[in-house]
């Protein structure tokens, strides 16, 4: 166990350990060997029937208890994941105190007439699916923070060493707070460049809890919150306002505000928002990735009308970081937050902890563009204009809610498996008023061309691998005025445009879909004009969808030219039987991505932008053999080159166990085989590892089979793990069996082919190419070992860590930028020939595509103590910077050289 000493009344949700969130002590009722004989109450749970429970609970201080979080995914809706600590245990009645009022809040919300959509209370006997947050629940890989005693504890896993290790525990909860007035904004500021990262939000750990409505908004005062006169008694207004979770980088009263060219990421609240009058933001090329909660939050939920004088209060009090500050402020129409553009970002694995998440969650605005981005590996909603606002409406009572939105413009992105935990969403969600009604001379009859221009445009967008998507593009409760024209849709559920409950209005033309058009599922609206949709395959084809869709949706398809990008990655192949193209669908491609067949390059590859290709591919080829890396082909467990017994069932929504693409196959009887048929000099088999797996049997080409356990050691569940991993395999076609032998059950998450024959060379990069980005020490004053001697091509001059006076401590590192991305796998170490002054001994090697991530050592060892080029190999990964960590000396001194540095890559 590791512990670290941390500054008095720290407190956080969130520890990252080389740019990764790291889960913190938790577990199941079933790995507790809790019975569940609990009974629910309004003041909480007594739990006097579950000895095991009791004896647990029984076992912590009043402290302890009291720090111990419940969660609950899908008990108020399948979109919800709701949280709630415990506020204290009586060991005489056997009784757990829930922590109110979010105990209340989740399980008895107030009703509401004329809803047109549920907001479900939970049970009160529902028990909770984990517990959280307490030190005895740590095992491998978790942590735990004791603020009473200022200690961070943490379990290291199989092989880690922490004295190579970033730890960040992070304590401030804004980064960045920019706040002007409504009379005089905060004006004409750029962030360019920069990286947001390492900020926690505390509010979820409080008594308020995160009583989940929708989409990471939550109920955190009264259980009417935002109920106005639909409740008795009435709650407080205007309709729907809930409380949003906190930015840790937030913006109000703003005017000529840009973001660009800057990485969001390691946030525990959301990551950026615009509010309060803000005018005229760009929002351009950014990366948003690894937050907590939402990307992007865009409005507020207090303010749908401003020019209501009764709202005015709510307003300053809510939409705004400090309502004194704002407090001179008229509000009227200069409040409404207008001419927003978020476009060329990348928005990919976000709602870490809240996986209700939305990648941008649009509230009310007028004039806002959201386009040309990238928005995947999302375990909600891609984009959702409106949340709640239109639950007290539908066609018959349709101004039961009004608001200020109109000109609003969702257009050309590119979706993809999103949705993969919650499910009731899809890579477009509306809700509400989408425009103001524009009348026709006579004063009473709506103009629709007029209205219509004025309503959510959502056009040319590009949604696929939709997961537990209910409808692609989804008009649900109350939503009017949409024109939904030029979009594509595939690979998703049935549906790929309608909705429940919407108000009507919907123009919906010109569009690519595999699913069904226009299926309303409750309540029908007003109208709706359905034309020119061209059906298509679920699977599409080069030809099937135009290339002009492609070429013009995503990161870069329009002129702006993006300093940022993402791994190249495969998500979508087209099927390759009778097939001389293929599509394909991924990210981070460009002009120059390789794509290779097994190991062989492909030429003629066509780029249509940063989410597509069409290659060329001979006959007999499997979708299987497509890669970006020849040396690791990787597949999903849903491949069709897989072959599953009957007694296989598969499983969505699993992104929050980490299995790959968030999904995966599993067998409960013993006999039961998964085949996988694989060209390559190699093979590894990718399963989860848990307490209720155990043994599988391995057969390759019919040999003898082995027998590997998949029961996790350390009692903590791991998804995406490589149970198994062959010898040399001789270069071909071959077969594997995999069998389930014992264990409740059985996880195949894929397969992955070894190839390490015939794959390109690595190629020594140019010196002159790379440059030296960080060395954590030089020494200056005895002698010149600047970090940048490594790539001079000199052998007698060397970075050398400061030795004079006092020596700067082990580790040391030097991070290399290579000056592009790269499929890395080599890099040679030359030592000082002169002297064996600070000959590195053991070494760890990292990769990163940002400079920030590095994730886990790549590749660790000890050098040979002499002065030889050492070279050192590992799979090839996609990279632009390499980082060379020395925990070590030959000599035990505590300082480090290295006369030259050299990459291999392709």
């Amino acid at each position: 166990m590791y512990s670290a000493p941390v500054a008095s009344g720290s407190n956080s949700r969130q520890l990252y350990i080389d740019g990764k969130e790291v889960p913190i002590a938790q577990a199941t009722p079933s790995k507790l060997t809790f019975t569940g004989s609990w009974t629910g109450s309004s003041t909480g749970y007594t739990i006097s029937g579950d000895a095991k429970a009791t004896a647990w609970f029984g076992a912590l201080t009043a402290s302890q208890v009291s720090g111990v979080e419940f969660v609950y995914p899908d008990a108020n809706g399948a979109w919800t994941e709701s949280r709630c600590r415990v506020a204290s245990y009586s060991a005489t009645a056997g009784t757990l105190t829930m922590a109110q009022p979010c105990w209340t809040n989740t399980t008895n919300r107030a009703s509401y007439s004329q809803g047109t959509g549920p907001l479900p209370s939970m049970s009160t006997s529902q028990m909770p699916s984990r517990i959280e947050n307490a030190q005895t629940l740590i095992d491998a890989g978790r942590w735990f923070l004791d603020s009473a005693g200022s200690t961070l504890y943490y379990k290291p896993v199989t092989g880690q060493q922490m004295a190579g290790l970033d730890v960040e525990l992070p304590r401030l909860e804004k980064l960045v707070q920019g706040a002007g007035t409504l009379a005089s904004p905060l004006h004409d500021i750029s962030f360019k460049g920069l990286q947001f990262s390492y900020a926690t939000w505390n509010d979820p750990s409080t008594t308020s809890g995160f009583a989940e409505v929708q989409s990471n908004l939550r109920l955190s005062l009264a259980r009417n919150q935002g109920m106005c006169s639909f409740s008795t008694p009435a709650g407080s207004c205007p309709w729907g306002a809930l409380t949003q979770p906190l930015a840790n980088i937030a913006f109000t009263a703003t005017k000529n505000l840009t973001l660009s060219g800057n990485r969001f990421a390691e946030l525990g609240g959301a990551g950026l928002s615009v509010m309060y009058g803000s005018v005229d933001t760009l929002i351009q090329g950014n990366e948003f990735t690894d937050i907590a909660s939402t990307a992007l939050l865009l409005g507020c939920t207090y303010d749908p009308l401003p020019t209501d004088p009764t709202e005015a209060t709510g307003i300053k009090q809510n939409c705004t970081p400090d309502a004194a500050a704002v407090s001179g402020d008229t509000i009227g129409t200069n409040e409404i937050l207008t001419g927003t553009t978020v476009s060329d970002n990348f928005i990919h694995h976000i709602g870490t902890d809240y996986p209700a998440a939305c990648g941008i969650t649009l509230l009310f605005s007028q004039h806002t563009t959201i386009t040309r981005n990238n928005l995947y590996d999302l375990p909600y909603t891609g984009v959702t204009a409106g949340v709640i606002q239109g639950h007290v409406d539908n066609a018959s009572h349709p101004q039961n809610s009004s608001n200020i939105n109109s000109f609003n413009t969702i257009s050309n992105n590119i979706f993809h498996d999103v949705m993969s935990v919650r499910s009731d969403g899809g890579p477009i969600y509306a809700e509400g008023h989408q425009a103001q009604y524009v009348y026709k001379a006579d004063g009473t009859t709506i103009d629709s061309a007029a209205t219509l221009a004025g309503g959510l445009q959502a056009t040319g967008n590009i949604a696929y691998n939709g997961r537990n998507t209910n409808f692609s593009y989804y008009d649900d409760a109350g939503s009017e005025w949409i024109n939904w024209q030029g979009n594509v849709a595939f690979g998703a559920v049935a549906w790929s445009q309608g909705g429940c409950s919407p108000t009507g209005h919907f123009w919906v033309t010109d569009n690519y879909f595999s699913g069904i058009t226009n299926r309303q599922a409750c309540s029908l609206p007003v109208d709706v004009h359905e034309s020119g949709t061209t059906v298509i395959s679920a699977t599409p084809k080069p030809g099937d969808i135009p290339n002009a869709k492609f070429s013009g949706a995503g990161v870069g398809s329009g002129s702006f030219t993006p300093t940022l990008s993402v791994s190249p990655s495969i998500f979508y192949v087209s099927p390759t039987t009778n097939a001389t193209q293929v599509l394909i669908g991924g990210e981070g491609f460009t002009s120059a991505t390789p794509v290779y067949i097994g190991n062989k390059p492909i030429s003629g590859v066509i780029h249509l932008s940063s989410g597509f290709l069409i290659a060329p591919v001979p006959t007999g080829t499997k979708a299987s053999q497509i890669n970006l890396d020849p040396s690791h082909i990787r597949v999903n467990d849903t491949d069709t080159s897989i072959t599953y017994s009957s007694d296989f069932g598969y499983l969505s929504g699993r992104g929050g166990f980490g299995d790959y693409q968030g999904d995966i196959h599993y067998s409960m009887v013993n006999g039961s085989t998964a085949t996988f048929a694989f060209s390559g000099t190699g093979l590894q088999v990718y399963g989860e590892q848990y307490t209720d797996q155990g043994n599988i049997g391995i057969s390759i080409d019919g040999g003898t089979q082995v027998t590997v356990s998949t029961f996790s050691t350390d009692g903590a569940r791991h998804g995406n793990v490589a149970v198994y991993t062959s010898g040399t395999l001789s270069a071909g076609d071959h077969t594997v069996v995999v069998t389930k032998l014992s264990g409740t059950y059985t996880t195949i998450d894929g397969f992955a082919s070894l190839n390490t024959t015939g794959a390109p060379t690595p190629q020594r990069i140019a010196q002159s190419s790379m440059s030296v980005k960080y060395v954590d020490s030089a020494e200056t004053a005895a002698e010149n070992g600047a970090g940048a001697n490594v790539l001079d091509g000199s052998p007698a001059t060397a970075w050398v860590t400061k030795w004079s006076g006092t020596a700067a401590p082990l580790p040391h590192e030097i991070q290399l930028d290579l000056g592009k991305n790269y499929s890395v796998s080599e890099l040679y170490y030359l030592p000082r020939t002169n002297t064996p002054n600070g000959r590195i001994k053991d070494y760890q090697v990292y990769t990163s595509t940002d400079g920030t991530t590095w994730g886990t050592a790549v590749a660790t060892g000890t050098f040979p103590n002499n002065a030889t080029e050492q070279k050192v190999t590992f799979a090839a990964v996609t990279a632009r910077y390499i980082r060379l960590v020395a925990t070590s000396e030959v000599n035990g001194n505590p300082w480090t050289s290295i006369a030259e540095l050299n990459v291999g890559a392709v």
